[in-house]
């Protein structure tokens, strides 16, 4: 008898760990959980395993937590049952640890000197060695999640206040990481030395609020303020934001799949608006890969964007060949491989009357394991194309990501043994390009918002997963 298995209908794609979100509200009769909610809402697309809310009032601490969508998790009534003019919330995909409640976030530790809950985003390259430290000074764990480790960090050391116990415990943690933390009078946010992953401060008429996308800070009516800074530690406490920086030697470098795939189309990170970026990307492919085609169409949602600018670049005509079911979870419990095959397929459809008898580009963001990318070819050859061939907006995925990012394992990565070539006979395309790195970095120095001076542009991307060179060691690599 065949067991059910859990089936990530993305299965093709990296996928990001999780979204963090927080609220400080200046008039404490307020309560900051429904905007939270509404927050990962917005954030949903960065995790859809689990999601969290911790609120505190009267330096009461309630914490919220369970498996599934943001909906899922919270009803109304639970909202009402997390009061407090403060909260913090997260929603997760596991790189690290397993999918149980457990895992789950926000983490709390309640302590003689107050509560304090932690939601991170990110990965540690040494989560072990310092779990076991931690572990033989008498420390326990109940989850398998790496983000545990931090929290019990700052516990540690929660008697010092909570500047000096997040800074003790940055100390002690390598890799990628986006805090925001809770107490019982102050919001703090944190970022490692390299802005890895991303987070924001944004403004509300009576607060202020931290968040991994910009898009979060304007569904809930706030203002995009600026990004925390590489090494920046801010707290948020009785009105005001004080800014410290925990770490001299810093040197940025934001994940490009942020822009590539991960972030939503009406984000800004670190300057670069995310949409413009995936048009620029699309116009450079057009420029180094055009083939000659009479439609050219993206694998909806990230590749939309980036076709536009490709049929711009080439004059080629865009068109919606490619339909995405909106209204299906990402995973599901299918219990026969059959059905798992089939629900895969039913992700995307095509548009026969679009597509038949022309000749058509197709332009996704990536290629992993090269699986879904072969499915989409050859519906597109049975929906009557007559030339299949696929651009990709990123370059050759070669080598896992130790960041905060579900990379299969080398092996498993089409790119890393196959050359182009190799790989365009498996997806049965007709051609297939990918965009250069250079291509790529020039697709995100050249789109800072309009209103930002020049001088803010910033530079400084992680091209791990492309070219294997990270911005600090792997794990069991040497400083």
């Amino acid at each position: 008898m065949n067991e059910p298995v859990c089936v990530f209908l993305d299965d093709d794609k990296l996928r990001e760990e999780c979204g963090v979100f927080g609220v400080y509200l200046e008039d404490n009769k307020k309560n900051a959980a429904s905007l939270v909610y509404y927050g990962l809402l917005s954030l949903q697309h960065r995790g859809q395993e689990s999601a969290g809310i911790s609120a505190v009032k009267n330096k009461q601490m309630e914490n919220r937590r369970g498996l599934g969508l943001v909906t899922a998790v919270f009803t109304p009534e639970m909202i009402e049952q997390l009061p407090g003019s403060a909260a913090i919330g997260h929603v997760r995909y596991s790189t690290s640890g397993g999918c149980t409640v457990e895992n789950a976030q926000p983490f709390v530790s309640r302590l003689k000197q107050g509560s304090v809950a932690l939601a991170h985003n990110g990965a540690l390259t040494n989560a072990d060695v310092v779990r076991e430290l931690l572990e033989d000074s008498g420390i326990s764990f109940t989850s398998t999640s790496d983000s545990e480790v931090i929290i019990n960090l700052i516990a540690k050391n929660y008697k010092k206040g909570i500047e000096r116990a997040i800074s003790d415990a940055i100390q002690f943690i390598k890799g990628s990481y986006a805090l925001a933390v809770l107490t019982e009078d102050a919001l703090v946010g944190a970022r490692d030395p390299n802005g890895i992953r991303p987070l924001c401060l944004g403004k509300l008429d009576d607060g202020w609020i931290l968040a991994s996308e910009s898009c979060a800070i304007s569904a809930v009516g706030g203002k995009l303020v600026r990004d925390i800074e590489p090494g920046e530690m801010v707290i948020i406490s009785k009105g005001q934001v004080r800014s410290f920086t925990f770490c001299e030697r810093t040197r940025r470098a934001v994940c490009a799949f942020e822009y590539v795939y991960f972030a939503r189309p009406d984000s800004v990170i670190d300057q670069v608006d995310v949409y413009t970026s995936r048009i620029r990307a699309g116009e450079i492919l057009g420029r180094e890969a055009p083939a000659r085609a009479d439609l050219v169409i993206g694998v909806p949602d990230s590749g939309t964007p980036a076709a536009i600018g490709f049929g711009r670049a080439t004059g080629t005509p865009f068109g919606l060949g490619i339909v995405k079911s909106k209204y299906i979870a990402r995973t599901f419990i299918a219990p026969t491989q059959p059905e798992r095959e089939k629900a895969v397929t039913v992700k995307h459809n095509v548009i026969s009357g679009e597509v038949q008898g022309k000749r058509i580009v197709v332009i996704d963001d990536s290629i992993v394991r090269g699986t879904t990318s072969r499915r989409l070819v050859a519906i597109l050859r049975e929906a009557g194309a007559r030339e299949v061939h696929v651009r990709i907006c990123s370059p050759p995925v070669r080598f896992p990501c130790y960041f905060g990012i579900d990379t299969p394992h080398r092996k498993d990565l089409i790119s890393n043994a196959s050359s182009p070539k190799e790989v365009c006979a498996y997806l049965g395309a007709d051609s297939l390009a990918f965009i250069s790195a250079e291509g790529l970095i020039e697709s995100l120095r050249g789109t800072p918002p309009a209103e930002l001076r020049p001088e803010l542009r910033r530079d400084g991307y992680c091209l791990g997963c492309f070219n294997g060179e990270y911005p600090i060691p792997a794990p069991g690599e040497q400083e």
